[in-house]
């Protein structure tokens, strides 16, 4: 355990010296504002572009003895100096319930500041001094620190913070480059800080490996996917990757136009970008975040395996734009489920539907105040529903509809487009037997 910081470890290390390698070394940068937040811990966590590492850390503790330190670290090279030195610490209370549970073996007074409680007693102090086996009795510094070690800093507190934020930041591999601006983080957050960057880290080392244009609003371009999966003209239906956060989530883009070959029979005169298609496109965006969880995902294949609750909201024509929007729910090595919407010029046109009454707020719909839809029921786009009319909980009603007033619709009924209802109508449908 030493003395309670790094210093030791560090001296180690010069002793034993450096190597010049042959190869460059590698930074992670920094390339936009990174923020990662843990509301439950109070926790803080800012990373802005720098030409360096640098380190910005506050501490704000309810306790007499620590109460709010700061600090910064304008370069590494201040590390042995002012740094390397600050040792760990913990508080009287934390250390005797470690203690009671057989853990701490290894701690004592002289490797950990321990900081007293302002109203601590002679017997509470006893107590400590016994439970650690010590001959000699312990004491309280003007500080609140046991055994009256003095401190290092006078934030000695801060700095092992910034300690510990570096040694955690390792974990990811390879030097940063980045202003780090931390408040009352600690190695939980930490840990869950450098997962954040990992993310990042996995989609640059991606983007080097097969995209070969560096753009800030492009992840993989088409020359990149057709590098990643096998999918080829007529069958490649996503154009690029806007947005990439591996193993979460994954954004792509599909420009459709006239010339694709399936509006030649879908339909003449009236083309529309068949559904299946559409969810195809999804499902290669998909492939792209699921083969890249391989070493060589160019050697293998993505298959579709199942797919439920789909709804089409809105056709797709020549001259639209379709943004598919994916997010993990599970995701193997060789299996992946997903949920995911696809966005028709920014409008929702695959997705799972509305419930209810959510619509009168949430669709592109005109619904009369006294109209009533049931849950359950889908309504489309630019669709007029009158005063009085009701809507059963197993209707889907495609785009372009108006129903005139006291309009029923009922049973297991799927209305198309532009289609017009009258005052009064009851629509059931007939099944026969």
């Amino acid at each position: 355990m030493a003395d309670g910081s790094p210093i030791v470890f560090f001296n180690l290390l010069k002793q034993a010296g450096r190597v010049q390698q042959d190869s460059e070394r590698v930074y992670f940068e920094i390339e936009g504002p990174i923020s990662f937040s843990a509301p439950e811990d109070n926790v803080d966590v800012v990373i802005v572009p720098s030409n360096e590492l640098k380190v910005t850390f506050m501490i704000d503790y309810k306790h007499p003895y620590l109460g709010t330190q700061y600090t910064w670290l304008p370069s590494i090279r201040a590390y042995e100096k002012e740094f390397a030195g600050a040792r760990t610490f913990c508080f009287i209370k934390e250390i005797l319930q470690l203690k009671q549970m057989g853990l701490i073996k290894g701690g004592s007074l002289e490797n950990a500041l321990v900081i007293a409680e302002p109203d601590i007693s002679d017997a509470d102090l006893k107590h400590l001094q016994d439970v650690f086996g010590y001959h000699k009795e312990v004491t309280v510094s003007s500080e609140g620190i046991l055994n009256s070690h003095p401190l290092r800093y006078h934030n000695e507190f801060v700095r092992h913070k910034v300690a510990d934020l570096l040694g955690d930041i390792a974990l990811l591999g390879m030097p940063i480059k980045g202003h780090i601006l931390a408040a009352r983080s600690g190695h939980k957050t930490n840990v869950e800080l450098v997962k954040k960057l990992r993310q990042i880290q996995k989609k640059q080392e991606l983007q080097m490996i097969y995209q070969k244009t560096k753009s800030k609003e492009v992840v993989f371009d088409i020359n990149a996917i057709m590098r990643i999966i096998p999918h080829r003209y007529p069958f490649l239906l996503v154009d690029r990757i806007l947005e990439f956060v591996p193993g979460e989530s994954i954004v792509g883009m599909k420009n459709v136009t006239i010339n694709e070959p399936f509006f030649q029979g879908h339909f003449p005169g009236h083309p529309i970008m068949p559904g299946v298609l559409i969810i195809e496109g999804m499902a290669q965006a998909g492939g792209i975040m699921l083969l890249n969880q391989l070493e060589d995902p160019q050697n293998y294949v993505a298959y579709f395996a199942s797919i439920d609750n789909v709804k089409f909201r809105k056709p797709v024509m020549p001259g639209d734009t379709l943004r598919y929007e994916l997010s993990v729910i599970s995701l193997k090595r060789s299996l992946a489920k997903m949920h995911g919407d696809t966005y028709v010029n920014g409008e929702k046109g695959c997705r799972r539907g509305l419930h209810g009454n959510d619509y009168k707020e949430e669709c592109m719909s005109k619904i009369h105040p006294t109209a009533i839809i049931k849950e359950g029921a889908v309504i489309g786009n630019n669709c007029v529903i009158g005063p009085y009319c009701v809507i059963g909980e197993h209707v889907v009603l495609g785009d372009d509809n108006v129903l005139h007033n006291n309009v029923i619709l009922d049973g297991h009924s799927t209305i198309g487009m532009v289609t017009r209802f009258f005052p009064l109508l009851y629509w059931v449908p007939i099944l026969k037997t």
